[in-house]
């Protein structure tokens, strides 16, 4: 049985190390990547709770956690690990294997945040905020919570009312359409 419990931890490490691209069972668990998080407070499981049940093969509470759908990709955890874990991209991978894997959402404001801040990159090439928040905000019906800081976030120049196009737009947009493509063949 030790046996199979050891193979299955491995095949769930192996295969999100294979897809991300970094060096999961690296992680000796120094917590730097959870105590950067500035949405550590809201997640279920912390970045190194995550990382250590990858390497525990915990496949279903992994992919079941609110936790990889409330990651905000700001790669505070990346840029805090020492043996250089890309831990916004294993959460990134994470996200996609619970669709591809049609994991049930414990919380779907995540997956609608995702959804929102993906629509924005794809129309103007990097995020527009407002537009962002905007379609979340009518995604999940919670209109006013947080209204009250957009005031000091225009104040303090944090917010434009207008969306900043990328350069790269059109590169941006072809990489979504790739991406529709390779999804139309699975």
């Amino acid at each position: 049985m030790a046996d199979t419990l050891n193979l299955n931890n491995s095949r769930f490490a192996e295969e999100v190390e294979r897809l991300s691209g970094t060096p999961v069972r690296a992680c000796f668990q120094c917590h730097k990547c959870s105590t950067g998080c500035p949405i550590g407070p809201d997640m279920d499981l912390l970045s190194s709770q995550i990382m250590r049940l990858i390497q525990l093969g915990e496949e279903a509470e992994v992919l079941g956690s609110r936790g990889i759908w409330l990651c905000a990709s700001c790669e505070a955890c990346t840029t805090r690990c020492p043996m250089g874990i890309d831990i916004a991209a294993v959460m990134d991978t994470l996200r996609m294997m619970a669709i591809e894997r049609k994991v049930a959402i414990p919380d779907a404001h995540g997956e609608k945040f995702n959804r929102s801040f993906l629509g924005s990159v794809r129309r103007h090439g990097r995020v527009f905020e407002v537009g962002m928040m905007t379609a979340y905000k009518l995604r999940t019906c919670d209109f006013f919570a947080d209204v009250d800081k957009v005031p000091q976030m225009l104040a303090k120049r944090k917010l434009s009312l207008l969306p900043n196009r990328s350069g790269a737009g059109k590169e941006v947009r072809q990489v979504f359409r790739r991406a529709e493509e390779e999804e139309k063949k699975r």
